[in-house]
């Protein structure tokens, strides 16, 4: 992802002339387009847009736009955003217990896969903080019970608002967010869990899976909505599993997959390639 790149998002009602509009509004503040790519829904007539602009000789900056752009974004009813690469997202990351998702996001940011910064990782288990820590990222232990379930969340927004963090990164959390917490970040609270074909709800779906002698199980992200595990969805990936697979080999293969669409997710989002519409997801990938 380059850093000296803008990145607006559009979405209107489709019209003849947008993609001209755009173009011509580009070029006449000494813009360069490096990339361009749109989407119209034919079932809700939606138009998607999404442009990479090249900052070096732009005339316009994060002060300036807003106000050149909003002609003709009132000309055709948009609804927009623009993220200037310079300005790096900041994650968060929630954890529980198991370790494969935030390891394996901590290796790509470090290796610099994921161009984001990490200010803080949350736990309501300790069990992580030596792995956190020894990426050089605070750990906070923040636990939960039933009964402080309400104030552990307070505390938990407290402290994502003091490390002034842009999204949320939700690595095997084993905690359901409340509405109102899910308010806070409106299509950045990012989760990753199993999806089984057929889906095995509770406890223990691997070994759910093995007993019925499942031949795909796969993984899915998607951001967080008040409904459980129905927000609008990222990335989704399967791999076969055979008669030979033993239970050990469907948490690997399951593992294996959850930190592969919980990485690209992640990617997606912080690159600014997706743009929401109701329950589902337009990806410009």
């Amino acid at each position: 992802m380059a850093l000296d790149t803008a990145r607006l998002l559009i979405t209107c009602p489709d019209a003849k002339g947008i993609i001209a509009a755009v173009a011509g509004f580009i070029v006449d503040n000494h813009g360069n387009i490096l990339y361009a790519d749109q989407h119209t829904d034919p079932l809700t007539g939606e138009f998607f847009m999404r442009v990479e602009i090249e900052l070096a000789g732009f005339g316009l900056d994060e002060e300036t736009f807003s106000a050149a752009w909003a002609g003709i974004a009132d000309r055709f009813g948009m609804t927009w955003r623009v993220h200037w690469g310079t300005k790096v997202k900041r994650m968060a990351i929630l954890v529980t217990k198991e370790s494969h998702c935030v390891s394996d996001l901590l290796w790509r940011w470090s290796n610099r896969e994921l161009m984001v910064d990490v200010p803080v990782v949350v736990g309501n288990h300790d069990l992580l903080a030596d792995t956190v820590e020894g990426y050089g990222v605070e750990f906070r232990h923040q636990p939960v019970t039933r009964k402080t379930r309400e104030t552990q969340e307070a505390r938990v927004l407290e402290v994502l608002r003091e490390a002034e963090v842009d999204f949320v990164v939700l690595a095997r959390y084993m905690q359901v967010l409340s509405p109102a917490f899910v308010a806070e970040y409106p299509a950045r609270i990012i989760n990753i869990h199993h999806s089984f074909l057929p889906a095995f709800a509770g406890a223990r779906p691997y070994h759910q899976a093995h007993e019925r002698g499942v031949k795909l199980i796969g993984a899915t992200s998607h951001y967080v909505t008040d409904e459980l595990d129905q927000g609008p969805i990222i990335v989704q990936q399967t791999t076969p599993i055979g008669h030979r697979d033993t239970l050990d080999d469907l948490i690997r293969k399951g593992r294996d997959l959850e930190r592969v669409v919980l990485a690209n997710a992640v990617r997606l989002h912080v690159q600014d390639r997706i743009l929401v519409s109701g329950n589902k997801t337009i990806v410009f990938d």
